[in-house]
């Protein structure tokens, strides 16, 4: 099969009826020098392996590796999928050493692994559109596991290696495959198995990939990843030919809304990666002695952080191949560093760029050490920003349009970066944190909650049991270890200070019956600490759910303040409300109704999904995902649904002093992001989509305004009778008198009015949404956005009720795009 660009890039949204043709055709070009890194499929077997003397596996990455063993690979496996047709012999956590793969460095362990991954009457590429009830845990002991041709990823897998001593995954001489890993297998024809942007819940971590046995010369992939919101690649090491010639490359991204990449090392290759997708957050990356380290095909808005480029020709080439006009929308790049390498950023953008904001770049804290040309002018390979043969830093850089806070002002060079606040950085830098894996401690320190009694099923009412491991956890100084499962919770479920929590296959906290559904008294699913209480708690791997109406459900509370130095973390830790099955909030019960203007009460679920309350302080949050679910994931077409939930993210911190990384909020009601009488907020890449039904209701309906929660009013923002009916749909983002807001990186999308996404078309008449961001002009102060990325929204910004910035003079490849934009003056 070869690589067919006309399909293969696409944010084709199928759960959404979403298609963007004129973002399919400007990518084409990019892809066409890709064409020969595509095997034909059809053609690869699984044979015998040459043998891999064990001898040329000494990695050079001991740093990563403690050696021994690893508490996930003792501990009892008793997760279950709760509403698995057959749950009995149904097994989420698969050890691929049970299906024969032997990782000796010698047997070819493809066919094993796959058996793996696909054993269960699972949903396999191409035969299923995706599953809330498949999910799954491969994981891998350490040793070499040789692979001849691709390891296909089905949907929701997690594939998990030892941590303390990283499984690798060799590639023979003659592998065949679009990646060693393969997260999404192209099928007949050249379509992707799933809609891109509909692969949801799944990581691969822990992993050496290894493609050196592959000559030089000849094209191969470590990991192919197209991929949707609440996924990640975490602490993977890439080892590539750096030879002359080389054709390896690391990571390869054409297509999706992700996402998040972080903790991952790249040695050697033509491209340590390529990507292109709507959005994603990076960090912390290692480019060492690649070509290029980084290749942007395309997108709308990325966010890179703590990246490190080494030995390399290009850094970061955003440059387009296309002759019609940029490709990339917008790129936001900071607290990173390169050394030793020609040209920092290869760009081809200028005064006469098409679409006007296209190939947008913002550049903050980047320090350069023997690099000649910092940002190099491609199409005529000349300098636009010099580098150095010794040390600078560049304190900060843009092209784009920028607002201060009106415009837009054309600007290609410095600008004054925001001011962080102290609270947020450490060492030069925004704070940063990755996952504890909890890797030093034995199995015996973990507190199994179906060993405490929990079912998991979905239908036993669990709170008790849980409430009971979780409490005598935390006394003890043992960790919650959260067996795959769905745990059905009627009353709130504590969470003391001190509580550290890991789920195994993003097990489910489901909300359920009658403490949760007055909406005029709201009460919380899931709480940690009591107002005014101090210390900190780590939470990973895990969701939280509603099932029906549950119209008082605040799904998450944090009211813990932790101490300076010592932030709580919450990582792939998300909310779902609705389109799955057990959830009553799917095809059956809450069909798209965009004829009628009459509200299903048994379809409002979710009074909230997160509270950051005013006592609480110092959080971080990674690949943080708070959806309200537009289509029923397990509906073969992926059609369309209709459930409200009342407010995405509310921080109110009085303290403040929040990092969100990687996180995105969709489709609820009055607002997804909102900042009020809070302070230190650190954000980037956020990512949110306004309620598809809207404005049928508006966002007036039907939660109640609570202004003791500081809604938004859309009586006074939209009069009724003199507004458009598009005036009154849910905020992407909100700031109501804060300080010291910074945004990193964003993409806030309208694309449809009442199910249609006529609004959203290039060149459409009449447009999704009046306004998407807001802020006030009297309280909020210090307020910044690098990379705002908008679609279908007429206001990209408004103070108060004053639209700043209108779509019109911003518009990029397919949204509107502002580089940077301040409320300072």
């Amino acid at each position: 099969m070869r690589f067919l660009a006309a399909v293969l890039f696409l944010p084709a949204i199928l759960g959404e009826r979403l298609v963007i043709p004129e973002i399919q055709s400007a990518v084409s070009a990019q892809l066409a020098e890709f064409s020969a890194y595509t095997p034909d499929y059809a053609a690869a077997t699984v044979g015998d392996a040459p043998s891999v003397s064990p001898s040329s596996e000494k990695r050079q990455i001991e740093e990563r590796q403690t050696g021994g063993s690893y508490w996930y690979e003792t501990i009892a496996h008793q997760g279950i999928s709760a509403f698995n047709a057959n749950r009995a012999t149904y097994k989420v956590y698969r050890n691929v050493k049970d299906y024969g793969a032997k990782g000796d460095g010698k047997t070819d362990d493809t066919a094993a692994i796959n058996r793996a991954i696909s054993d269960g009457n699972r949903c396999a590429p191409g035969s299923c559109s995706s599953s809330s009830t498949t999910n799954a845990v491969v994981y891998f002991p350490a040793g070499t596991y040789v692979v001849s041709s691709s390891i296909v990823s089905y949907y929701a897998t997690n594939l998990i290696g030892n941590p303390n001593n990283m499984p690798v995954l060799k590639a023979t001489a003659g592998f065949s495959g679009f990646g060693v890993i393969d997260g999404a297998i192209y099928q007949p024809g050249g379509s992707l198995p799933y809609g891109a942007t509909n692969i949801f819940w799944r990581q691969v971590r822990n992993f050496v990939i290894d493609l050196t046995a592959i000559p030089a010369t000849t094209e191969a992939t470590g990991i192919h990843w197209p991929t949707a919101q609440a996924t990640s690649l975490q602490n993977i090491v890439f080892k590539m030919s750096s030879n002359k010639g080389t054709k390896h490359q690391g990571v390869f991204i054409e297509s999706g809304s992700g996402g998040i990449l972080n903790d991952l090392v790249f040695n050697g290759g033509l491209y340590g990666a390529v990507f292109g997708n709507q959005q994603f957050s990076v960090r912390n990356l290692t480019f060492n002695n690649a070509v290029t380290a980084i290749y942007q095909l395309w997108d709308w808005g990325w966010t890179y952080k703590s990246i490190s480029v080494n030995n390399c020709t290009v850094g970061l080439d955003m440059a387009t191949r296309d002759s019609s006009g940029e490709t990339v929308g917008s790129v936001t790049f900071f607290d990173s560093s390169f050394t030793n390498t020609k040209i920092a950023f290869n760009i081809s953008r200028s005064a006469k760029s098409q679409p006007t904001t296209g190939g947008s770049l913002a550049i903050e804290n980047v320090s350069l050490k023997n690099v000649p040309t910092a940002i190099q002018y491609g199409p005529t390979k000349s300098t636009l920003l010099a580098g150095t043969t010794g040390s600078t830093t560049i304190a900060s850089w843009v092209s784009g349009n920028v607002y201060n806070p009106t415009g837009p002002k054309t600007t290609a060079g410095s600008i004054t970066p925001p001011v962080r606040p102290a609270v947020l950085v450490s060492n030069g830098k925004f704070y940063e944190r990755s996952k504890p894996t909890y890797a030093n401690l034995a199995a015996s320190s973990f507190s199994s909650v179906r060993s405490g009694g929990a079912k998991g099923d979905g239908t036993t009412d669990d709170t008790a049991a849980l409430q009971r491991v979780i409490t005598a956890a935390a006394s003890a100084g043992r960790v919650v270890f959260f067996d795959a499962g769905t745990y059905k919770v009627t009353k709130t479920l504590f969470i003391p200070a001190g509580s550290k929590i890991v789920g195994e296959g993003y097990p489910v906290i489901m909300s359920s019956g009658s403490f949760f559904t007055n909406v005029n008294a709201p009460q919380v699913v899931v709480q940690i600490g009591n107002a005014g209480d101090t210390g900190t708690v780590e939470w990973s791997d895990m969701i939280v759910s509603t099932q029906g109406a549950q119209a008082g459900a605040i799904l998450i509370r944090w009211n813990i303040a932790s101490p300076a130095g010592a932030p709580s973390g919450m990582w792939d830790v998300h909310t779902r409300i609705g389109g799955t099955t057990g959830s009553n909030l799917s095809l059956a019960n809450c069909p798209s109704t965009p004829s009628s203007t009459t509200v299903n009460n048994n379809c409002v679920s979710g009074y909230m999904s997160l509270h950051v309350s005013k006592t609480a302080a110092r959080i971080y949050m990674e690949n943080v995902w708070l959806w309200v679910a537009d289509h029923d994931v397990d509906d073969k077409a992926l059609t369309q649904i209709k459930v409200y939930a009342g407010r995405g993210l509310l921080v109110e911190s009085t303290v403040g002093t929040i990092w969100l990384v990687g996180t995105s909020i969709e489709h609820h009601v009055r607002y997804q992001y909102q900042f009020s009488k809070t302070q230190n907020i650190f954000a980037g890449q956020i990512q949110t989509e306004t309620a598809y039904y809207q404005p049928n209701p508006g966002a007036r309906q039907p939660f109640p305004l609570n202004l003791t929660i500081d809604d938004p009013n859309f009586d006074i923002l939209c009069p009724q009778g003199s507004s458009p009916s598009t005036c009154s749909e849910g905020w992407g983002l909100r700031v109501s008198a804060s300080k010291s807001v910074l945004i990193y990186g964003a993409g806030l999308y309208s694309f449809f009015n009442n199910f249609s996404t006529a609004c959203s078309a290039k060149g459409a008449s009449a447009l999704c949404q009046t306004g998407i961001v807001q802020y006030d002009s009297a309280s909020t102060k210090g307020f910044f956005i690098y990379g705002l990325n908008t679609v279908g929204a007429y206001g990209m910004v408004y103070r108060d009720t004053t639209k700043l910035a209108d779509y019109s003079q911003n518009i990029n490849v397919f949204p509107s795009t502002i580089i940077a934009f301040t409320s300072n003056n």
